[in-house]
């Protein structure tokens, strides 16, 4: 396998529908390509032909290197559940107004049909405005696919930034001020 990676390869692994498990061996630059972007189903030729979905990436110590690769065979009408990255899109108004944008899940799971996954789904901020929450049900799906989790998750924030880390710093720099006015007025009743 080390052989292989040195020539610019990386192994990988089909199997599913019936059919035997493939091993098979694709340009390491083409599958960082494919996993950087997010997609979750590929086409193949050459060896293999059709089309699968990606269900786990082996990634080296420092995760820039891709291992391995497991594919799972689908027919391209299946539905698949798939993860989807979120991509925030427009100006959000609740920033002019003094407040920050939350992201607080980068990817949503989807059931959807296999040839219609998008590589990533858009969160419009357009109109988001100070003390507003964008929940899973707003983001606009490909025709035929649904949500597997929660409709009414939170995706997105826009609140004020947060002061707690700042009033706790400025409340223990006031009792160590108060400690030290205590001890003046110790020693000098002594």
């Amino acid at each position: 396998m080390k052989r292989l990676r040195q020539t610019g390869l990386v192994p990988a692994v089909m199997y599913g529908h019936g059919e035997g498990t493939v091993l098979l061996t694709a340009p390491a630059k083409e599958i960082f390509k494919v996993v950087e972007a997010g997609s979750a189903i590929v086409k193949l030729s050459g060896d293999a032909s059709g089309s699968a979905q990606i269900k786990e990436v082996q990634w080296d110590a420092f995760g820039d290197t891709v291992l391995h690769l497991d594919l799972a065979r689908i027919d391209e009408n299946e539905k698949v559940e798939v993860d989807v990255q979120l991509q925030l899109h427009g100006e959000c108004p609740g920033e002019k107004d003094g407040g920050v944008v939350n992201l607080l899940q980068k990817q949503i799971t989807i059931l959807c049909p296999a040839n219609l996954v998008p590589d990533q789904l858009v969160v419009e901020v357009g109109e988001v405005q100070l003390d507003d929450t964008v929940s899973a049900s707003s983001i606009v799906l490909p025709a035929g696919a649904e949500l597997t989790g929660n409709p009414d998750d939170t995706i997105l924030t826009c609140a004020e930034p947060s002061t707690k880390g700042a009033s706790a710093d400025d409340d223990d720099a006031a009792e160590s001020e108060g400690d030290g006015e205590a001890a003046a007025s110790t020693e000098g009743d002594a």
